[in-house]
């Protein structure tokens, strides 16, 4: 068995001496302080929060902005006469302008204003992947409002406001996925 003794480590060849109290030690006892251990148990948790947590830092407004974008995009025309936020509640336009509607609305909006809110690293994460499954559907959308259909009909093109959450979908793709990849370990 070791002892302090006989381990064959010698503290004063590394600069201490015998009668030097450990640091955070009871000067009397020589036992290690509760306060000391329970404060150094502190500062470990606050550096693991720390880790978890994103700083969007000016790219935060950035992303606040196209938020904004993307629900004002909700307002305008998607597919015909329908807006956005139509074609997400009735969805009578198409299965893939709703898709769309709704991974634009679920990502664009939801996630990326909860990242915001929590800053957590892992929601930057669902934002970024959200926002380019999003970028896909966007695009895909306008390309069935652009195609023929089984009908043989040429489809009426994608509304202003479809065209616009796609492009604001593709710059939060962007933004959450520089901020996501920007944490430091």
């Amino acid at each position: 068995m070791l002892t302090d003794e006989n381990s064959g480590f010698d503290s004063r060849s590394q600069g201490g001496s015998d009668n030097a109290p450990d640091a955070g030690a009871d000067p009397k006892s020589g036992k290690p302080d509760p306060e000391v251990a329970e404060l150094a148990s502190e500062i470990d948790e606050i550096g693991r929060s720390a880790a978890k947590r994103i700083d969007p830092g000016p790219r935060g407004f950035f992303i606040a902005v196209l938020v904004f974008v993307v629900m004002i995009a909700q307002l305008l025309p998607w597919v015909g006469d329908s807006t956005g936020w139509e074609v997400l509640v009735y969805g009578e336009d198409g299965a893939i302008p709703r898709l769309f509607a709704f991974t634009s609305t679920g990502a664009g909006i939801v996630a990326s204003a909860l990242t915001l809110l929590a800053r957590r690293w892992w929601l930057a994460w669902v934002s970024a992947v959200g926002s380019c499954i999003a970028t896909v559907d966007g695009v895909l959308g306008i390309w069935s409002q652009q195609s023929a259909g089984a009908s043989g009909e040429v489809g009426s093109g994608p509304g202003i406001g479809m065209v616009i959450a796609v492009v604001a979908m593709l710059l939060l793709a962007g933004a959450w996925l520089r901020t996501a990849w920007s944490r430091v370990d």
